[in-house]
């Protein structure tokens, strides 16, 4: 998109039914590799419908949901190189999966952990960010440090269309502009920025515009499609390494259940407005188009979510077999060297501690 123009298109390869509205390039329509793709999306499903059950047992704590917006992080995680930088928001899990995250160094940090966000096998990529926006400032830190060094590689940050009224939001974009810095944002628009609904939120046209006084090219993408979702990510990736300027995407979804366990969800949202949603998302789409491109059959969809289930409940009994954190730690990964007034801190923490044991 020219970024004079006022009109941003959206992508779509898929209807709302799964059915491919044009011929998807060749090195992408293949079985094994679009298979891969849907597999990702059904564990990310799996695990997520297994830690708010966790949650409601007391094995983790507060968990936000990513139910119906799994086709962003996939393609996110599919698309990006493995030494491109990943900054995520709280709903990100689909694509840190990609990227090396542990199912249960996931849970770990919704458990409180602080070692959850400390990756076995991804020492690139940043933790989760609950804060919202103020990941998008760090993006453009580590972006500018990609262009200072000379590296090839993209900051992608993720965030909420609330994040896109905070003031992090257009200070992060602005810099990225004005300094040409290597960024890709990608906009989660699940249209609920925790129970206020996106009309209430701007009176922008798209969240895209947004990127425009930047100076920075945006399009819109609808976020329950996948192939759309992983085409249009993937092709950013490519005209940012090629131009070292940044780009916006804006992800067109809807969220299909509460804020986060912490929220009720049907004192704001229409029932009707949900239905619909429902019948619109990622994962049916995807299983119509397999099913009607690459001959997917209900035995091989059985096997395959058999297959992920039992991923997760593996990655649930890692879990719970891992040895507790110590009293305490979770001061010493505030900073590199523990100052006095925290140290204070920490030690009046261990006190109490012991008072009430």
């Amino acid at each position: 998109m020219n970024k004079n123009s006022l009109t941003i298109g959206r992508s779509n390869y898929l209807d709302n039914n799964g059915t491919l509205l044009k011929a998807l390039p060749d090195s992408l329509n293949k079985r094994k590799f679009l298979i891969s793709l849907y597999q990702t999306m059904v564990l990310t499903r799996l695990f997520d419908e297994t830690a708010i059950n966790l949650q409601r047992t007391g094995i983790i704590g507060t968990y936000a949901s990513c139910r119906g917006q799994e086709a962003i992080g996939v393609a996110i995680g599919h698309a990006m190189l493995a030494d491109d930088v990943f900054i995520p928001y709280y709903r990100d899990i689909a694509a840190q999966f990609q990227r090396g995250v542990l199912l249960e160094e996931v849970l770990q940090y919704w458990g409180g952990d602080e070692r959850g966000s400390n990756f076995s096998q991804q020492a690139n990529d940043f933790p989760l960010c609950v804060p919202i926006a103020t990941q998008l400032c760090h993006a453009v830190g580590i972006a500018f440090a990609l262009k200072y060094q000379s590296k090839p590689n993209v900051a992608v940050v993720t965030c909420g269309d609330g994040a896109t009224s905070k003031g992090d939001f257009y200070e992060a974009l602005n810099m990225a502009g004005a300094m040409s810095l290597p960024t890709l944002f990608v906009i989660n628009n699940n249209q609920w920025a925790i129970s206020v609904p996106l009309e209430r939120q701007t009176a922008s046209p798209t969240l895209a515009h947004k990127a425009l006084a930047a100076g920075i090219s945006a399009v819109q993408v609808d976020g329950n499609d996948l192939l759309a979702m992983y085409i249009s990510v993937s092709d950013a990736l490519e005209q940012i390494r090629q131009t070292g300027k940044p780009l916006l995407i804006e992800a067109v979804t809807y969220r299909l259940s509460d804020h986060t366990t912490a929220d009720d969800a049907t004192r704001y949202m229409s029932q009707k407005a949900l239905d619909d949603a429902k019948q619109k998302e990622p994962l049916i789409r995807f299983k119509h188009f397999l099913t009607e491109q690459h001959s997917w059959t209900d035995k091989e969809d059985r096997a395959l979510y058999q297959q992920c289930q039992q991923q997760v409940d593996t990655s649930v009994e890692v879990y719970k077999n891992l040895p507790a954190q110590q009293p305490g730690e979770f001061f010493d990964y505030m900073y590199e060297q523990l100052p006095n007034s925290l140290v204070e801190q920490k030690q009046a923490f261990l006190d109490g501690l012991k008072r009430h044991e």
